[in-house]
């Protein structure tokens, strides 16, 4: 009985995906729509869940698995080849997509994440050197302690974050969380967003905002030099060390900051973070010290854990997409497919994330060689119909 309940939580989960990507517009001309936009998304996130990275190797899925697929949605022209498929991902509103995308995580978590760090990555492979047009560039946002993509956009360039990062951030649920960004996103538009979303920030602080971290660096030296005795501040310090290294880290929170807030007109401005980092590896020693400010009034050692949980986006999305997803050796290009084709890999990251068990992302995805579509993945989620309508009759019985 329980394992039943258990199949039909995750059956329910895979058609909620679906159902909040009912209202998504579809251009095609519905009297000659052979392949219905529902069937469309179903096959290609499960075949991305079982180890799909091409449109060609998702059309091979869905032949493969033709009788699984139909169990669910209907199918009756069966599933579009590799390059109708290509066509529809491309001619699809990317931002519409990642709307959709936004609110089934939001739904499926059910509550606002702690950290969300924000950051972009480049799928290189997305360059279009006959066009000359730029490879596509993803902001993606990522609940850190968590470990959920909430949402992404498209940028054609990096440069483009800016401007980019409140549109991310208006389509979440971030009511309560900490939204985190390097110094690309220590803007005053940014922090407003935030502010306006009723959640906080730490924004890195570099050359960028040129006059503020002039005045930042300038007080931290003088503070420095008296010993913080003209100041209220907060610490806290950590040691860390593997393979030889040791690393230690001060943490001080300056909460005196009124003065600044006022010059500067910053919105929501509560505290500057100093963070000093040593680094000893091979008798060598390295030194570094990074600014922060922040919307925050917390403890060090809180506000500490949240400038490391920022890392995660780093090492536990960035890297398994390219690692996982060869999102480097993508070689989708046209039109809006970039964009939607990694909201799909998105949307299989959070399933393989959230699915029972302890094995790595990497031996989730890749239980059976993906040419073969074998795919354990698929059939862990799929293969289970008939106890989860077993379980769902017996419920209405």
């Amino acid at each position: 009985m329980e394992a039943d309940k258990t199949n039909f939580a995750v059956l329910f989960e895979c058609t909620a995906f679906l159902r909040h990507f009912e209202d998504m517009p579809d251009h095609r001309q519905q009297g000659k729509v052979a392949y219905p936009l529902n069937e469309i998304l179903l096959l290609a996130l499960l075949a991305v869940i079982a180890g799909a990275e091409t449109f060609t190797e998702i059309a091979r899925f869905g032949q493969s698995k033709i009788k699984l697929l139909q169990r669910f949605l209907p199918f009756t022209n069966g599933t579009p080849a590799h390059d109708h498929l290509g066509d529809i991902f491309a001619t699809l509103d990317a931002e519409a997509f990642q709307r959709c995308f936004a609110a089934w995580v939001a739904e499926a978590t059910g509550c606002p994440p702690d950290v969300i760090a924000i950051d972009g990555k480049t799928s290189r492979r997305s360059y279009q050197k006959r066009d000359a047009k730029a490879p596509i560039h993803m902001v993606s946002a990522f609940a850190a302690r968590q470990r959920l993509v909430l949402g992404q956009i498209k940028v054609s360039e990096k440069s483009n974050e800016i401007t980019a990062i409140p549109a991310l951030i208006e389509m979440m649920e971030i009511e309560g969380a900490v939204i985190t960004i390097d110094a690309m996103g220590c803007q005053r538009a940014i922090a407003e967003t935030i502010l306006k979303k009723k959640a906080d920030y730490i924004f890195s602080l570099k050359g960028n905002q040129g006059t503020l971290q002039e005045d930042v660096k300038l007080f931290v030296i003088e503070q420095q030099a008296k010993g913080f005795k003209d100041a209220k501040i907060r610490r806290h310090e950590t040691v860390d060390g593997d393979h030889g290294r040791i690393e230690m880290r001060r943490y001080t929170v300056i909460h005196d900051v009124k003065w600044l807030r006022e010059r500067h007109g910053w919105p929501g401005l509560r505290s500057v973070i100093v963070v000093e980092s040593t680094r000893e590896f091979r008798g060598k020693t390295e030194r570094e010290t990074r600014l922060y400010i922040s919307s925050l009034d917390l403890a060090a050692e809180v506000v500490a854990q949240m400038i490391r949980d920022h890392w995660t986006v780093e090492n536990n999305l960035h890297w398994v997409m390219d690692m996982v997803f060869r999102d480097d050796e993508c070689r989708v290009r046209k039109d809006h497919a970039p964009a939607n084709f990694t909201t799909i890999k998105h949307a299989a990251f959070n399933f393989l994330k959230r699915a029972p068990g302890k094995d790595s992302m990497r031996v989730k995805r890749n239980r059976s060689h993906p040419p073969a579509f074998q795919a354990a993945g698929f059939a862990g989620i799929m293969g289970s119909v008939r106890l989860a309508r077993a379980a769902a009759m017996r419920l209405q019985a």
